[in-house]
């Protein structure tokens, strides 16, 4: 099991819970309460700072419940956060755009991550056919 030194930039939002068997993504809470309009968008804080292990990284993703339930969408689709971004500042932040007006309080649950290992080292070779199954194209119909 990992451990992870977490840095809370307020005492407002519930403290990061890992749930064995429901899920093995973490919610985020919005640390301020956010107002957006129809067609802002705002760097939502999440007040906290994560010292990732060496050779992993966050990847942040909007609950499945964000767009119900306020209306945003996050305008980087995803967002990676590496084991540079480890100081005592480097709050994490998720970009979000309003598509109807909005407020977020203080403590919502707005999105969510995980740890993933790098990318191991990657050599491409050029071949002139590959030996999987041809489904014919686009999508799983090859119907384009």
């Amino acid at each position: 099991m990992e451990t992870l030194k977490v840095k809370y930039f307020t005492d407002k939002i519930d403290k990061l819970a890992f749930i064995e068997g429901k899920s093995d993504w973490i919610d985020l809470r919005a640390s301020e309460e956010v107002v957006m309009k129809a067609g802002e968008w705002k760097l939502i804080p999440l007040g906290i700072a994560i010292e990732l292990p060496r050779g992993y990284e966050a990847h942040v993703v909007p609950r499945s419940s964000t767009f119900k339930n306020f209306g945003l969408i996050q305008t980087n689709s995803m967002g990676v956060i590496d084991e540079t971004y480890c100081g005592d500042n480097d709050q994490w932040y998720v970009p979000m755009y309003a598509l109807r007006d909005t407020v977020v309080h203080v403590n919502d649950r707005i999105a969510q991550f995980r740890i993933m290992e790098h990318q191991p080292d990657i050599v491409f070779q050029e071949v002139d056919k590959l030996e999987g199954a041809d489904r014919g194209g686009f999508g799983s119909t090859g119907i384009s």
